[in-house]
């Protein structure tokens, strides 16, 4: 099968890249992924967030959560943050993703060298507390199974290139920190 990577990418010639925001429900992966939607495209830059719960509405809504559901779910996403990168779009995806093994076929389906996998660390307490969608509460119920983080694992990741704390870390904070690491690719 031939790589049809452009060369030359997207409006004003950007190099699409992807950032993949993971961590457990209510840990914060949206809210970073809007607000640095927000600041890169205030900064000029074409961006896009894909989002795990946007996604399971709509391309995905075939999806249940069994392992292999959760996997295509991922390689599903895979593919379109693939296909925005070399389209020139920088793409932030915000899924929980708990497993080590589905990160790292996202990892493959993007390319190593666009993928930025960033660790969002906040205590699954600190989760359990915001629960703003009432998730955790019915799952520790039995009505939510193979919940991630209450009945199904998370394997945090190994060696992200960046972990966030959204409960030590403010909202502006934890996007000047990824900004930072982003900075040598935003270059134009």
């Amino acid at each position: 099968m031939n790589d049809h990577r452009a060369t030359t990418t997207g409006p004003a010639r950007q190099r699409g890249f992807t950032v993949w925001l993971t961590g457990l429900s209510g840990a914060g992966k949206s809210t970073v992924a809007f607000a640095l939607e927000a600041q890169l495209a205030a900064a000029g830059h074409h961006v896009t967030v894909l989002d795990g719960d946007v996604l399971r509405c709509r391309l995905n809504r075939d999806l249940g959560f069994s392992p292999a559901d959760r996997q295509e779910n991922i390689r599903r996403a895979a593919e379109v943050a693939r296909l925005m990168n070399d389209a020139g779009l920088i793409v932030l995806c915000a899924f929980i993703s708990p497993q080590r093994a589905d990160r790292a076929l996202a990892r493959d389906i993007i390319g190593a060298e666009l993928f930025i996998e960033t660790w969002i660390s906040t205590p699954g307490a600190v989760c359990e507390q915001r629960d703003p969608k009432g998730l955790y509460q019915k799952a520790r119920a039995g009505l939510i199974a193979e919940f991630t983080g209450v009945s199904a694992p998370y394997e945090a990741p190994l060696q992200p290139a960046l972990a966030l704390d959204t409960s030590a870390i403010p909202l502006d904070q934890s996007c000047r920190l990824v900004l930072a690491h982003l900075a040598p690719r935003l270059k134009k």
